[in-house]
């Protein structure tokens, strides 16, 4: 058997349990519409709402009541990441502009972790891929996907806090 003749095998296979869930809500309706007590009333609605949400994910192929679908990425699989040695000699190089650093120290690597490590997640991607890779504000904004303003932000706490980590040394 090949993976087409499998594949349509399993394909209905799930169209022949849509069909029996499909039959046991009609009779599930009909039976709470005959139902007095409330108590056995609530129980009925229960399964008849467990039944429509299977069914509407077996329709669609993906969890009902959520917005987005796989096939729209988060923004952390757009991301660029980006090494911190790359931004190490970036730094040194604007900052010492006759140097030309092609290596970086065991200390200064570990300097740079030290510092990185205290900043958050997003304020440590942001400034790598502004100071490090030099994208602008926007792009970084883009390749996130949030506002140029909050990629500003949380810049400008970076460096606050890479300035009190170099105070402290």
């Amino acid at each position: 058997m090949n993976t087409w003749e499998t594949q349509k095998e399993w394909l209905n296979g799930i169209a022949e349990l849509k069909m029996s869930y499909r039959s046991t809500r009609r009779i599930l309706v009909s039976a709470k519409e005959n139902s007095h007590p409330p108590e056995e009333q609530l129980l009925i609605a229960e399964m008849i709402a467990d039944l429509t949400y299977a069914i509407e994910w077996m329709h669609t192929g993906r969890c009902p009541g959520n917005r987005r679908g796989i096939e729209r990425r988060a923004a952390y699989q757009r991301e660029k990441l980006v090494d911190p040695f790359q931004m190490q000699i970036y730094m040194q190089q604007h900052n010492e502009p006759l140097g030309k650093p092609d290596k970086v120290s065991e200390v200064q690597r570990i300097q740079l972790e030290c510092v990185l490590s205290s900043l958050s997640v997003r304020e440590r991607e942001c400034y790598e891929l502004h100071h490090g890779s030099g994208y602008s504000l926007s792009e970084i904004a883009e390749l996130l996907g949030v506002k140029k303003g909050t990629v500003q932000g949380y810049i400008q706490t970076a460096n606050k806090k890479v300035v009190q980590a170099q105070a402290l040394k």
